[in-house]
């Protein structure tokens, strides 16, 4: 017979994997009788944890979310993994305040075994330098958690949302499908009206997915920059997104497209004279076939052609453009632009 405390321990994980246990499977699974279930069950109770009993033929248990939180139960890679998951988040300029006080608390009450595998695992999470100088913009603005709350709140209660939101560099992302409007310089400062969808992270940042009533489009906004007006708007129906789910939307944004698709808008073929191994590593989502010792065809994407161009100049090596023919019109543009740049010889 187990001791009661591992035999609580037990019994609690299993009522964690959020299914209805019946009585007489508990006690099955931890070679006890149903009187001993019932009885640990009660002790549970008794510790905090809200355990409800349903009925049936042989009756059962689930394990309910509670007015309190009663202390929690980790397997040793479930430990770590939650640890490892708080140390990256501590770099986070959106929750990293929390999260180094979670890491905290969970590493003191970790037993010395997991910190020491904690130990060999040290990680820190580098966002990249703002660097952002324009006069009466604030840079690296830190947004808590409070603020992620209220717009989880008003996604899921599905009223819209109006916001003052500070653009980064005077321009803004998503306009068209088309990435960044080069061509549109913007206040400081605009208010905006929005039904919003989701709330995602992207490279360090956390943004939310809306729809823009005023430009009657979809648009990520970072959420660090918005500073939310009171009340919120009436409730809406929510649209779908152009793309199968939030992920790809997100992406394909990110890539210059409208969402719908998660290709990037320009994709083009050169041959590098460089071995197949040194590029693999530095293709990101490209792809590298090996055509020798010392050669390969390499396929990238970007958001833009002279975006691509200059991809492919950071390889430091000879290359022959295979198409499209936009490709090699980009490298002559940058070429033209890179002499002008050196001066008279």
């Amino acid at each position: 017979m187990q001791k009661t405390s591992s035999r609580l321990l037990a019994l609690l994980s299993l009522l964690q994997t959020h299914r209805d246990w019946s009585g007489d499977d508990l006690a099955e699974r931890l070679d006890i009788t149903p009187r001993t279930v019932r009885r640990d069950i009660d002790r549970l109770r008794e510790l905090g944890y809200p355990v409800r009993a349903f009925k049936g033929p042989t009756g059962g248990y689930r394990l309910d979310a509670g007015s309190q939180l009663p202390p929690l139960l980790f397997d040793d890679d479930q430990a770590v993994a939650l640890a490892l998951a708080l140390q990256s988040a501590t770099g986070n300029s959106t929750i990293g305040e929390d999260a180094a006080r979670a890491l905290a608390t969970v590493r003191q009450v970790m037993p010395p075994r997991l910190r020491r595998r904690m130990d060999m695992l040290q990680l820190t999470a580098v966002e990249p330098p703002d660097t952002g100088t324009r006069t009466g913009t604030r840079t690296g603005t830190r947004t808590g958690t409070p603020l992620l709350m209220e717009v989880s709140r008003v996604i899921h209660a599905r009223e819209e949302l109006r916001f003052d939101y500070e653009h980064g560099y005077g321009r803004e992302y998503g306009g068209h499908g088309h990435g960044y409007e080069h061509d549109v310089t913007l206040p400081a400062v605009q208010p905006r009206r929005t039904q919003p969808h989701h709330l995602v992270t992207w490279r360090g940042h956390w943004y939310l997915v809306a729809w823009d009533l005023d430009r009657a489009d979809w648009r990520t906004f970072r959420v660090d920059r918005m500073r939310p007006r009171t009340p919120t708007g009436p409730r809406f129906t929510p649209r779908d997104l152009p793309a199968h789910d939030v992920t790809a939307f997100v992406t394909g944004r990110f890539r210059g497209t409208d969402g719908s698709t998660v290709d990037w808008p320009c994709r083009g073929e050169v041959l590098l004279d460089l071995p197949a191994e040194s590029v693999a590593p530095f293709a990101q989502d490209g792809t590298v076939e090996a055509l020798g010792p010392d050669r390969c065809r390499l396929s990238l994407g970007s958001w833009s052609w002279t975006g691509l161009a200059a991809a492919v100049g950071r390889f430091d090596a000879d290359f022959h453009v295979i198409g499209p023919p936009q490709l090699a019109d980009a490298f002559a543009e940058l070429a033209a632009r890179y002499t002008r740049a050196a001066g008279p010889a």
